[in-house]
């Protein structure tokens, strides 16, 4: 019995034992199975941090190189005026060339030791250029002497060699400029550009290692620790110059822990794709330094302009160390307002500079004598003439979209007239307040506007879009539509003139009542602005004093759609509607649109596109664009021959003589009026030898003005005109026109006829039958005369 319990209770051990075993194995296994998950999981993490870090560092590579490549800087368009050239004879007074030296930014000194500044002793300027890109060439820097005398340039002399300079072209005014909506404002320059007291006083300041650091500096993390810990506050950074470039160019201002960690991965990848020098070229063309309102200055070029008025090659150690300083907190240490902690910072960075041995003790000692030394020009306005400059954007918004305008740096080298454009300005505010005054016009509330532009060519010089010049808001020469009331009759008459066979200036024509009934089913009498009837008048005569009636049954009888050709010939592209209202001025055009239709008779009928734009260069001086004169006949110069002696004769003896209380009667011009109903618009438009100017005056809630053409619009443009216009009006005559003597009725006359006066005649269209005062010895003695002409003709 008892070895048999036995066996079993041992089999019974035996496979408990078994069971143990088993079970021992699969605890060991598990706890391996596990540390293998476990490893396997960290070496999947680890690569695929690896693979995550790799990926972020190629696409911080990616956007590192990108932009540092690529386009790094939205760069502002600069506008800039005609070069003022200045000559042996030119009208120019002291105030008004010292004015010129002031809105150029040149500084009044005896010491010409950079380029931008004057010196007047007794009747002349002493004057240093500055070079400048001209679209045409580069003009380089001199120094000369102007001598002026009786209101003109007597003479130019060039004070290194004495020999006469011919012509003088100063850099040109810049009108304004177009800024990136971020509003920041650089100067780029090249590293060879930029003085060696810069670079070591910044590398001195702000990143001693700069040149044996990767990116990222060890030392200076632990020795601005180091002072903070000390001062019980931050006082000093560890960011090196690269890092400061990483975080200005590519990041946000976000202050986290992974922002800088990020900050210095991209300034690894910088320093290991460029060159120091590539790097710190950058860096001194972003760094920001200063605010003027909306425009941010950024970079050490564009400081130097803004802080000294002059290029950043030229600044004297004093000055660079100034700007160094700034880099630590241009507000804070803003020279302009806080010129104290400014110069003791400056100070501060030459004493550094000194004891790393990076300037000469004599030259730190010699720098510290001087003050802030900030030049007192500090203000370059983004709309120096705010109406001239919006329409600049407008005409170049045809050939470059609004972000590159704002982004690209280009240069614009604009048609306007500084002298011009300026005395107009002047004249017209003046005269603007006379008339308020002298017609107790509500203050404030007599608006204008005037456009000059060049006779030949189409250049526009001056552009005036407000009460107030500067003004920079509603610009009412460009979008002011008023009814331009008797401005449209020329092209009425110019309409019949251009039918030599049915009409001539001596043609009668009724000046009597007329009423014509409209589509609308009304009737519409017009009047003469006497309330006269004239009865019959010759064809000169009904324009030259601005007869309604008559220039309505003259319209009507040419019919209205000629005329309305005729408008659309002279260059007004707006649509118009052949209502015979047009025929006195029921037209709404801008004081541009209107400059535009005379330019055409201005031009003897060759249309030219008004240009306020000469050519386009590229931040790096490249010519991009030059816009050419481009001129079509669009009227027979004949017909606008004999138009404009009517005009001319407007000026003599009809609505337009009171000009000349203020221009010679030598000069000539010629021109007209326009008043439109109740007074409301006040106009003229008229022309001299070298200049057509167009004025509008009136209210812009459209209430009577109380001006008429003559009494409002012709005093300022005779007034401005009779300061900038030098030249008389010649009128050329056209092969096929004669003059022809007339007695008062239109009939052939000769010189010994009383009253009878010469006019000119399309060859054809000369009266035939001769008036009684020409006897028949007279006739036969005429007719002798045209055989005779016609026998030297035929030889």
């Amino acid at each position: 019995m008892y070895p048999r319990q036995s066996v079993k209770s041992t089999m019974a051990k035996s496979k408990t034992k078994a069971k143990t075993s088993k079970r021992k194995p699969s605890r060991r296994n598990k706890q391996k199975q596990a540390a293998g998950f476990i490893k396997r999981s960290v070496i999947k993490l680890s690569l695929l941090f690896v693979a995550v870090l790799v990926a972020y560092v190629l696409y911080l590579d990616n956007t590192v190189r990108t932009q540092f490549e690529g386009k790094r800087w939205a760069l502002p368009a600069h506008v800039f005026a005609n070069p003022v050239e200045i000559y042996q004879g030119l009208p120019l007074s002291f105030e008004q060339f010292e004015t010129l030296l002031v809105d150029l930014h040149y500084q009044r000194s005896t010491q010409f030791d950079s380029a931008g500044k004057y010196y007047r002793s007794g009747h002349a300027y002493t004057v240093k250029t500055r070079a400048f890109d001209f679209f045409d060439g580069k003009e380089p820097s001199k120094t000369v002497k102007i001598y002026f005398s009786n209101g003109r340039v007597s003479v130019i002399k060039n004070t290194h060699t004495g020999a006469t300079v011919p012509l003088l072209r100063l850099d040109p005014v810049q009108v304004g400029s177009f800024y990136p909506s971020h509003k920041e404002d650089r100067v780029l320059v090249k590293i060879d550009e930029v003085p060696h007291t810069l670079i070591d006083g910044l590398i001195a300041i702000e990143d001693r290692d700069f040149y044996h650091h990767y990116g990222v500096s060890i030392k200076a993390i632990l020795r601005a620790a180091w002072a903070n810990l000390k001062a019980g506050g931050v006082v000093q950074g560890g960011s090196t110059l690269t890092q400061q470039l990483i975080k200005n160019f590519y990041l946000t201002s976000e202050r986290s822990l992974w922002r800088k960690i990020k900050e210095a991965m991209m300034a690894l990848i910088i320093e290991a794709r460029y060159e120091k020098d590539e790097i710190l070229e950058a860096y001194i063309n972003e760094v920001f330094l200063g605010q003027d309102g909306e425009r941010s200055i950024h970079g050490f070029g564009m400081a130097s302009v803004f802080y000294f008025n002059k290029p950043l090659r030229e600044l004297k150690p004093h000055q660079t160390a100034l700007l160094v300083g700034l880099v630590k907190g241009p507000s804070y240490y803003d020279p302009r307002r806080h010129p104290k902690r400014a110069v003791t910072r400056r100070n501060l960075v030459l004493d550094e500079m000194a004891r790393l041995q990076l300037l000469p003790d004599q030259q730190r000692k010699i720098a510290k004598r001087f003050g802030a030394d900030i030049s007192p020009f500090k203000q370059i306005k983004s709309s120096r003439f705010p109406a001239f400059l919006d329409l600049v954007k407008r005409q170049l918004s045809r050939d470059y979209k609004d972000e590159d305008l704002r982004s690209d740096g280009l240069n614009i080298f604009s048609t306007l007239d500084y002298n011009i454009q300026t005395t107009a300005e002047s004249l017209f505010k003046r005269k603007l307040g006379a008339l308020n005054k002298q017609y107790s016009i509500e203050k404030g509330k007599l608006q204008g506007a005037m456009v000059i532009t060049r006779r030949e060519g189409g250049e526009i010089v001056a552009v005036i879009g407000d009460r107030n010049p500067m003004f920079n808001g509603f610009n009412r020469a460009l979008d002011a539509i008023r009814p331009i009331g008797s401005l449209v009759k020329p092209a009425v008459y110019l309409t019949a003139l251009s039918q030599p066979s049915a009409f001539t200036l001596m043609t009668p024509i009724d000046d009597s009542a007329i009423t014509l009934k409209q589509s609308s089913g009304e009737r519409w009498a017009p009047k003469n602005y006497d309330k006269i009837e004239h009865g019959l008048v010759p064809l000169h005569t009904a324009l030259s004093h601005s007869y309604n009636l008559a220039t309505v049954r003259l319209g009507m009888d040419i019919k209205v759609s000629n005329v309305k050709r005729t408008l659309e010939n002279l260059g007004v592209r707006r649509p118009i509607k052949p209502y015979p209202s047009i025929l006195l001025g029921a037209l709404a055009l801008s004081p541009i649109e209107v400059a535009q239709m005379y330019q055409t008779l201005a031009g003897d009928g060759f249309f030219t596109h008004l240009r306020s734009i000469q050519s386009v260069t590229s931040n790096d001086h490249s010519a991009l664009q030059r816009y050419a004169l481009n001129v079509r006949q669009v009227a027979d110069p004949s017909a606008v021959y004999l138009l404009n002696t009517v005009l001319q004769e407007v000026m003599r003896e009809g609505t337009g003589r009171s000009a000349y209380r203020h221009m010679s009667p030598d000069f000539n011009i010629a021109g007209k009026t326009g008043t439109t109903d109740e007074l409301r618009d006040s106009w003229f438009a008229g022309f001299s030898g070298d200049y057509l100017a167009v004025v509008w005056l009136g209210r812009d809630d459209n209430k009577p003005s109380k001006l008429t053409g003559a009494s409002g619009a012709l005093q300022v443009w005779s007034s401005v005109m009779a300061e900038i216009s030098r030249q008389p009006l010649l009128l050329t005559q056209p092969e096929n026109v004669e003059f022809s003597w007339v007695d008062s009725q239109g009939f052939r006359a000769n010189e010994f006829c009383t009253n009878a006066v010469q006019y000119p005649f399309i060859k054809g269209s000369s009266p035939v039958d001769y008036s009684p005062c020409v006897g028949a010895v007279g006739r036969t003695l005429e007719r002798a005369g045209h055989w005779f002409d016609g026998l030297l003709k035929g030889r």
